[in-house]
């Protein structure tokens, strides 16, 4: 049954989102609460409570957004209501991400001023056969620069173990690290992860930019085509995601092959039963069979 207190109404909804114990307030203000499927700390839900008939909620991460009101789903007034909070929401969140990615970029700048070159024989790079090029270290962990508007704003730490972490709350859509140089450059690669791009630049000499993920590879393929000559050619070197459904990593990469007139390659395994994915992976496996040969 339905509640006559959008207060009830509102912590019954977000109940059935597996969130509890969230204490309503109907004040018109912006309330941020953590995300079940993210990490403690994430405050990526949020809800307003415009009127005491009206409630609006949804979670940043996904887009998700729901409106919950007492005057019924067709009354205009209540929907130009939660229609505006929504947007002040969204403004809100849009000024603290700003907020919050500006701050981790000034963290992420000292970080890297204190860190040393990378030692090459860290144990990353070692099982991952390539050189640092010009990767940092702090401590143990490696730092590799990503870089938005020609200014340093994320970083992805790098462990022993091969354990990757962004800077919390950094930017990355949009971000990017390159292996090589671009002046002059008659073509680059475009691939996913840093490993892949240390090994593409170090068997064809091309620069290599790394997006880090497979959603970011459109976002970077469209800008450096915006922002490169006509005359420079780019190759998409897709990850082969053979064993997962829809094989995610050739499928974003042919869309941004695609959309950007890029050619466009990935790595064919002969081990079926191996976890191989990409161009690292293939190097490396192609190293051990000759070494046991």
């Amino acid at each position: 049954m339905q509640s006559n207190h959008i207060e009830q109404q509102l912590a019954d909804a977000l109940f059935s989102h597996g969130i509890g114990q969230l204490s309503i307030r109907a004040d018109g203000e912006i309330h941020r609460f953590d995300a079940p499927d993210k990490r403690r700390g994430n405050l990526s839900g949020w809800y307003v409570c415009p009127t005491d008939t009206i409630a609006v909620y949804g979670f940043w991460h996904t887009g998700e957004q729901h409106t919950l009101t007492l005057a019924g789903e067709h009354d205009p007034i209540a929907a130009e209501q939660a229609r505006q909070a929504a947007q002040r929401a969204r403004q809100v969140r849009e000024s603290h991400r700003q907020r919050e990615q500006l701050q981790a970029a000034k963290r992420a700048r000292r970080l890297w001023a204190s860190a040393s070159p990378a030692d090459r024989h860290h144990a990353y790079l070692v099982a991952k056969q390539v050189a640092p090029h010009g990767l940092r270290q702090h401590g143990d962990r490696l730092l590799v620069p990503l870089f938005a508007g020609g200014q340093l704003v994320n970083l992805q730490r790098i462990g022993p173990d091969g354990g990757k972490r962004f800077m919390p709350r950094a930017h990355l859509k949009g971000c990017a690290t390159i292996i090589g140089r671009l002046a002059a450059a008659s073509r680059l690669y475009l691939c996913e992860g840093w490993a892949t791009a240390a090994t593409l630049h170090e068997a064809t000499g091309y620069p290599v930019v790394a997006a880090m993920t497979a959603n970011n590879l459109a976002i970077v393929g469209r800008m450096l085509r915006q922002r490169l000559p006509a005359s420079v050619a780019i190759t998409v070197a897709a990850d082969n995601d053979r064993h997962t459904e829809g094989n995610p990593g050739i499928t974003a990469a042919k869309e941004v092959a695609a959309a950007i007139r890029a050619d466009l390659t990935w790595p064919r395994f002969s081990c079926m039963d191996c976890s191989c994915t990409d161009f690292n992976d293939l190097a490396r496996c192609q190293t051990s069979r000759e070494g046991a040969i």
